[in-house]
C-alpha cells in the first residue's frame, strides 16, 4: 500500500526537528563542558589575585611594625547598606535617599559604592539605617543565599551561571557567579552594571530581635543604626 504524500511530508518534518534538536543539544552540551573549564579557570585566578592582596597586606604590616610604624591600608570602596527601620518618621528627603539607594523595604540590603556623594547620602540617611565594609565571605554568602537578579525585568533567582551570561555575558563579560563576586568586591569598571543586576537583598530579622531600647540609638552608642564597619559581616550573619 502506497503511503500517502502528507504522511511522507510529516515522517520528514519531524526526522528534520529531530535532527535539529539532537544538533543543539549535542552543541549545548560541548558549550557547558567548554564554560565549566572557563569558570573553574576563573574562580581559580580570582583566589590567587585575593590570596595576593592578602599576603601583600600583612607584609606591609608587618614591614611598617618592623620600622615602629603603622600601617594604613587603602580607604574601602565599597559598603554594604541594610535598611533597619520603616516608613513612620520618615523625612522626604531621607526618603529620596533610600529610593535612589533601593531600600524600600525594612531589612532590604544593597551594595553602594563609596564616594563624596554616597558618603554624605548616607550620613543622612544615618538613623534609619546600617551600614559598613563587607567581607568578600559576606558578597559571597548574599548572592549564593539570597541572590536574584534583574532579567528582562523580572526577579529571577541566581541558580545557575545562565542567568547571569544572559544578563551581563554580552555587555560586560561576566559569565559567572565568580566574575560577578569579583567585579563587586574589587569595585571593577563594571561596578554598575553589575550592582544594577542584582536585586536588593531581603534579609530576614536578626536572631534574637533589636533591643526596643537601643534600636534608635548610633552603633557608638551602643545602639544599631550608623557606620560600624567591619561589625556589618556579624550583623548580616545574624540576618541570613
Amino acid at each position: 500500500m502506497k503511503v500517502p504524500e502528507s504522511v511522507l511530508k510529516k515522517q520528514a518534518a519531524h526526522a528534520k526537528i529531530a535532527d535539529a534538536a539532537l544538533a543543539a543539544s549535542i552543541a549545548a552540551k560541548k558549550k557547558r563542558a567548554e564554560d565549566k573549564k572557563i569558570f573553574y579557570a576563573n574562580a581559580k585566578k580570582y583566589d590567587e589575585e585575593y590570596a595576593a592582596t592578602e599576603a601583600d597586606a600583612i607584609a606591609q604590616r608587618r614591614a611598617a611594625k618592623a620600622k615602629g610604624g603603622f600601617y594604613v591600608p587603602a580607604e574601602p570602596k565599597l559598603a554594604l547598606v541594610v535598611r533597619i527601620r520603616g516608613i513612620i518618621g520618615v523625612s522626604p528627603k531621607a526618603k529620596k535617599v533610600m529610593r535612589l539607594f533601593r531600600l524600600r523595604q525594612i531589612h532590604n540590603a544593597t551594595l553602594v559604592k563609596l564616594n563624596e556623594a554616597t558618603i554624605r547620602m548616607l550620613r543622612l540617611i544615618e538613623p534609619y539605617v546600617t551600614y559598613g565594609h563587607p567581607s568578600r565571605a559576606t558578597i559571597e554568602k548574599l548572592i549564593y543565599k539570597r541572590g536574584f537578579g534583574k532579567l528582562n525585568k523580572q526577579r529571577i533567582p541566581i541558580s545557575e551561571n545562565k542567568v547571569i551570561e544572559e544578563a551581563l555575558g554580552e555587555k560586560c563579560g561576566i559569565r559567572c557567579v565568580a566574575d560577578l563576586i569579583h567585579e563587586i568586591y574589587t569595585v571593577g569598571p563594571n561596578f554598575k552594571q553589575a550592582n544594577n543586576f542584582l536585586w536588593p537583598f531581603k534579609l530576614s530579622s536578626p536572631k534574637g530581635g533589636f533591643s526596643r531600647k537601643t534600636k534608635l540609638l548610633h552603633f557608638m552608642e551602643g545602639g544599631e543604626s550608623g557606620a560600624r564597619g567591619e561589625e556589618i559581616n556579624n550583623f548580616v550573619k545574624k540576618m541570613l
